[in-house]
């Protein structure tokens, strides 16, 4: 590809707009009662809670078209987008709105993003489809790293990267990508179970009125193994399928599975032996009963099963000191599970708890790139929003083709958000005129007429 001419520019257009999918995502935003829900919830006092529903809409709009900071809410604010959205604020208003949050201002917002994503599972059902029969809560946290010494609340974290840790909490089905039902952000040297009991209550309450009517699991690692993290997903009235920390409880129960227990499991290069019919594969599985946290009063052990996951080592003599024979062969991973699934199908479903891995990118490659604030609670409030932003995201992404029902939010944005667009009137009607021949022209039409129906001319 070569460019065709010589070429000179002027920004003087005052009806083109960069984002024309702004406009059916915030209709969607709109049918779910964004704004209704802020000025219900949101309390913030003085001029900087002054008209909050504007002011949060702006900040989730700024997201979805790919602002990752304060200054980057310009995005909202060129060409004819004051034609196609009323009351648009700049950057410092919003940044001073953010400001102006406490702690239960936050908890507003969390009031606010959950009602939310239930509102849009009843307005998209491809949302959380299959739910009814299965859907998975996968917790997990990561560090979110800060520069400078201006910001409230960084610390250095199990990562040893200096920054602000965020607990993010999804809801997902074997159909359906996820959505986040949760995400509260800490400080940075919090230990990463700190306050997941109480992550995973709330999570499992949306999920349930999102639609979780069936079989509900907790899906975490490693760092999640503990007693409270346990009952809490009992007590929500779910299953839990957590990683095991290898301790000496662990090991001693794996090494008591007798070698005809273990099964091959059927990883991308397994070979079925017709003769014996099986999986012959350097990954296993088998299952052992387990009764966790014996440390504890009686009352709070939890009798379970541990299924273990073993893969031939690359380099057997490469075991730890101290370990047993069987240990330097081969790579355990236990999964500490009252999943009712069969093993094989429990162990699968397990190994899919990566997938809250692509959210946690998503988020970082869009509005948490940065904790744009040196107030923690602003930071805080950021993190919501981009909950949100995300959320709606993926909704407009179920509504305009099952290509985009899966896809990354980033490919979302590109293909049908960050859409340019010229906005004319033609009788007495708003009209885009977008790219002719846009690749994903129908997909994005699909998004426009379910969304919501277009405001009428004024």
């Amino acid at each position: 590809m070569r460019v065709s001419h010589k070429f000179s520019a002027e920004f003087d257009d005052d009806n083109l707009i960069a984002a024309g999918g702004l406009v059916p995502v915030m209709l969607l935003a709109q049918s779910a009662g964004l704004s209704e829900l802020v000025d219900e919830y949101v309390t913030v006092a003085g001029s900087r809670g002054a008209n909050a529903d504007v002011k949060v809409s702006a900040l989730v709009a700024g997201m979805v078209a790919g602002a990752d900071s304060i200054s980057d809410m310009d995005l909202i604010r060129h060409g004819g987008m004051k034609r196609a959205f009323r009351e648009l604020r700049a950057p410092t208003t919003l940044g001073t709105h953010l400001r102006g949050y406490t702690f239960g201002h936050v908890r507003q917002l969390d009031a606010i993003a959950s009602r939310l994503l239930v509102a849009l599972a009843a307005r998209v059902p491809g949302l959380v489809a299959g739910a009814e029969e299965m859907a998975y809560v996968d917790i997990d946290d990561t560090i979110r790293e800060t520069h400078g010494y201006a910001k409230q609340g960084t610390g250095y974290g199990y990562s040893g990267v200096k920054g602000l840790n965020a607990l993010v909490a999804t809801l997902s089905t074997p159909t359906a990508a996820p959505v986040i039902a949760g995400i509260r952000l800490r400080k940075g040297s919090v230990k990463s179970p700190r306050g997941a009991g109480a992550m995973i209550a709330e999570a499992l309450a949306t999920a349930r009125r999102a639609g979780a009517g069936g079989l509900v699991t907790v899906r975490a690692d490693s760092a999640f193994y503990q007693h409270d993290v346990v009952a809490a997903v009992r007590r929500g009235g779910a299953h839990f399928s957590i990683t095991a920390r290898m301790d000496a409880a662990v090991v001693a129960a794996v090494s008591r599975i007798p070698e005809e227990a273990w099964v091959g499991i059927t990883y991308p290069e397994a070979i079925f032996d017709e003769a014996e019919q099986r999986w012959i594969s350097d990954a296993q599985v088998a299952e052992i009963p387990y009764t966790a946290f014996t440390s504890r009063k009686k009352a709070n052990h939890i009798a379970a099963r541990l299924i273990v996951r073993r893969v031939k080592r690359l380099n057997p003599r490469s075991v730890p000191q101290g370990q047993s024979e069987m240990f330097a062969v081969y790579r355990h991973h236990a999964v500490f599970t009252d999943s009712p699934l069969s093993m094989l199908a429990a162990e699968a479903a397990h190994r899919d708890h990566a997938i809250i891995e692509q959210v946690i990118a998503d988020l970082k490659n869009g509005p948490l790139a940065h904790c744009p604030s040196g107030v923690f609670t602003a930071n805080s409030a950021w993190a919501v929003l981009a909950a949100i932003a995300f959320n709606l995201t993926r909704a407009a992404g179920v509504l305009a083709s099952k290509f985009h029902a899966k896809a990354r939010t980033a490919t979302i944005r590109a293909q049908l958000i960050s859409v340019p667009a010229r906005i004319a009137n033609r009788a007495r009607t708003w009209m885009l005129h977008l790219p002719r021949n846009w690749p994903w022209q129908d997909a994005w039409h699909n998004l426009i007429g379910t969304a919501s129906p277009l405001p009428a001319a004024t």
